[in-house]
């Protein structure tokens, strides 16, 4: 691979890198907490600001390390950034500018992954294929081409390396990130830190095991029934264990879209196709679109959805989407008419929030005041049959709040870890969409 956009694989360099970054991160904090000790008359506001200020700091370094790795690395950057419970605001803002910043493969490698896969050049395979690709992202990039049918195809070449290189750089963001947190107050301790980027790997193998992308595809095309929620077609002949080939939507992404200065009612209508889509998908078929981005999704002509990548899909078990089901009902009756904290309490053990050995008064003075924001932002958009989302933001918990509580939490419940990432990145696009959605529906809320 030549120099530009290259993916360092040598061990040492990428070594070097995290090394690097873990010093410049622990440094700044070192200088943020000493200017806190020598200014401590400064206003609320000053304070808050130098706060905002720090974190966004220790994001563009975070940021610009993971991006020289790129690869895997910069797609973890991509996750981290929608982990509320992981990584401060200021330093999510940062991480998220990996959902579109990528180096494309020059035309040699291109041809170089299709004589890999098909013993043969990409212009023998198509009736026409654009050597540019006209989107590039962390795992691998798109282009154009023609079938012999006259059919347009995005073909989606894997960036070589990329699978070779996930656990090492896995385990390097690991030591990273628990440096990050035993020298700042900014994070979570190391075993919740373990477990989110544990999920992150098993998802890192799933999104270049494009067999597997194939299977989700073809399954989510066959049990989505709105004729609004497209699905691209696949063609197997043209896919492999790094390419995959698959019907071209055309149509906007939600920046682009948005830019057209669409009407209310097209907001909202598009809002509700993403609200319905994530809800029949959690409750009625037990999966979840696990990447939910901007860039994954397609706003189409006539009112139509289009979906893209399903290499991070998680399939529930019934039992916990029926568990979430309750929970959300028990929330709203608990936080609106009447507390209930014993039963609270049994939700947790249920979905493995909480230790058994917790006290009572741990319970309530310690873990639940921190929660109730929490919950009460979570159920709020259930409290009527519909609720604009606009501006909606995740609550901004301290992370000094949120290390008081963990010595009194379980592991993260995987399924949990899924479903709370799936769906704040649904409620931040509804959010950025500016949309009013009717939220009453069967499963929770007030229907």
């Amino acid at each position: 691979m030549g120099a530009k956009g290259s993916i360092a694989t040598r061990k040492l360099h990428r070594s070097a890198t995290i090394g690097l970054t873990a010093t410049k991160v622990g440094l700044r904090h070192l200088g943020h907490v000493g200017k806190k000790k020598l200014s401590p008359k400064s206003s609320s506001h000053e304070q808050e600001d130098a706060r905002i200020k720090h974190e966004e700091d220790i994001g563009k370094t975070l940021f610009k390390a993971l991006n020289q790795l790129k690869g895997t690395a910069l797609k973890a950057s991509q996750i981290l950034s929608m982990e509320a419970d992981i990584l401060p605001e200021g330093i999510r803002r940062e991480l998220s500018r990996a959902c579109y910043k990528a180096t494309p493969l020059n035309r040699a490698l291109v041809d170089k992954v299709f004589r890999d896969q098909f013993g043969k050049s990409p212009g023998t395979i198509f009736e026409t294929f654009d050597p540019k690709a006209f989107a590039a992202a962390s795992l691998g990039q798109v282009h154009k081409a023609k079938l012999a049918s006259g059919q347009d195809v995005a073909v989606k070449v894997q960036y070589p390396g990329i699978a070779a290189s996930i656990k090492s750089d896995m385990k390097m963001l690991g030591g990273l990130l628990t440096v990050f947190s035993a020298s700042t107050d900014l994070m979570p301790d190391k075993n919740i830190i373990d477990t989110v980027l544990d999920e992150i790997t098993i998802q890192l193998h799933r999104e270049v095991d494009y067999f597997q992308e194939a299977e989700s595809l073809k399954w989510f095309r066959d049990k989505i029934k709105n004729d609004h929620i497209i699905v691209p077609e696949i063609y197997d002949d043209y896919s492999s264990e790094h390419i995959l080939t698959t019907e071209l939507l055309t149509g906007s992404h939600l920046d682009e879209w948005l830019a057209t200065k669409p009407s209310q009612e097209d907001k909202n209508a598009y809002g509700q196709l993403l609200f319905d889509f994530f809800f029949d998908s959690f409750f009625e078929l037990g999966i979840v679109h696990a990447d939910p981005h901007p860039g994954n999704f397609l706003f189409m002509e006539k009112g139509k959805l289009g979906l893209l990548d399903f290499g991070c899909v998680r399939k529930m078990d019934r039992c916990f989407t029926n568990t979430i089901s309750d929970y959300y009902r028990f929330l709203i009756h608990h936080h609106t008419v009447k507390p209930d904290y014993e039963k609270l309490r049994d939700f947790y053990e249920d979905l493995e929030l909480s230790k058994d050995e917790m006290t009572d008064e741990e319970f309530r003075s310690v873990l639940q005041p921190q929660l109730d924001v929490i919950q009460k932002w979570m159920i709020e958009p259930y409290l009527a049959e519909e609720f604009d989302f606009t501006n909606r933001e995740w609550p901004e918990i301290k992370m000094a709040d949120t290390r008081k509580i963990t010595p009194f939490m379980k592991e993260i419940n995987r399924n949990l870890l899924y479903f709370d990432r799936t769906y704040r990145g649904m409620i931040l696009l509804l959010s950025k969409l500016g949309a009013t959605v009717k939220t009453g529906n069967k499963w929770i809320g007030v229907s």
